[in-house]
């Protein structure tokens, strides 16, 4: 449920794109991530990097949009968005506070956000976070600037980056307790 609630308004987002205009689908997609933010506010759980993070980026895409250019290209504004994700989830390495870590934080015994492995394993999986942003970036930019590559091919490289960091994030944990004895490090995304 946590994985599926950090991941609504992205979701949200790739979806309207396909149906709606651009102005709508980043509006929608930060009111989510407001509504998200407000849920756990209300269950008393801290503001996150990475809910807050993508709230500004699609509110600030979306004023954009709204107020200085409202006919930029839909490929543009999935770059907008996926230079967005990038930031927050590198900037939050570089801060030495991955993502990651608040929701792990919240989810497991003290005990086990004291051990050694814990920061390294928030480190990895924020690391193919910002991995799959990075593909999605270059992606569109693809689909920019080379003549001729299909629109789909950029939907496909998403879909594969997201999904790919998305079971990387439920495997890793469980390979850092196979090996190391130590339990998961993260949140069950199930």
């Amino acid at each position: 449920m946590t994985i599926f609630l950090i991941l609504a308004p992205y979701g949200a987002f790739t979806f309207l794109m396909l149906v709606a205009p651009a102005v709508v689908s980043v509006f929608a997609a930060a009111l989510i991530a407001f509504a998200v933010i407000t849920r756990d506010a209300v269950r008393g759980r801290s503001l996150k990097i990475f809910g807050a993070g993508g709230a500004v980026v699609f509110a600030c895409i979306g004023l954009y949009l709204a107020f200085v250019d409202p006919s930029l290209a839909t490929s543009k504004v999935k770059l907008a968005v996926d230079i967005g994700i990038f930031i927050v989830a590198a900037g939050s390495m570089l801060i030495r506070f991955p993502f990651t870590l608040q929701y792990a934080i919240e989810s497991v015994p003290a005990e086990t956000a004291a051990m050694p492995g814990f920061l390294r394993a928030n480190y990895m999986i924020t690391g193919a976070w910002a991995a799959a942003s990075l593909l999605m970036m270059l992606s569109n930019l693809a689909v920019l600037y080379v003549p001729g590559m299909p629109f789909w091919t950029s939907l496909l490289i998403a879909f594969a980056a997201r999904n790919s960091a998305l079971y990387f994030t439920k495997w890793y944990p469980q390979y850092r307790e196979r090996k190391y004895g130590a339990p998961a490090a993260l949140p069950s995304t199930n």
